[in-house]
């Protein structure tokens, strides 16, 4: 799926698996975050997500040229989750409306795991 904006330059189409891979790679460089999560619905196993496939961790919706977002994260252990999660929603808000001129509305954080980091 992609998303059309017209302007006085012409037309900018933007796919939303490049947004979901901007807002992953933001995403994980916050403080706590260990990495993104890929959840198996059939038998309910989390597992960690690769760098180069961040994206199947996160959800983007689109509509009238508003972001909505859901990020399945694994948080490291000690730390508090409600500091992880604001932290991710400002710098991932910030960067996003920066990189693709559109407001983003809601992001939801799903934590579905926390791990011991070396």
């Amino acid at each position: 799926m992609s998303i059309r904006m017209d302007n006085s330059f012409g037309a900018i189409t933007i796919d939303t698996n490049v947004i979901a891979t901007y807002a992953g790679s933001v995403a994980v460089e916050c403080f706590g975050i260990v990495g993104m999560a890929s959840v198996n619905v059939k038998d309910g196993l989390v597992s960690l997500l690769r760098r180069d496939n961040l994206e199947k961790g996160i959800s983007v919706k689109i509509e009238d040229n508003h972001i909505s977002l859901e990020f399945h994260v694994i948080v490291s252990y000690g730390v508090s989750i409600s500091a992880v999660c604001e932290n991710l929603v400002e710098n991932v808000r910030y960067k996003l409306e920066a990189f693709t001129g559109m407001k983003v509305d809601r992001i939801n954080i799903f934590v579905e795991g926390v791990r011991v980091i070396d």
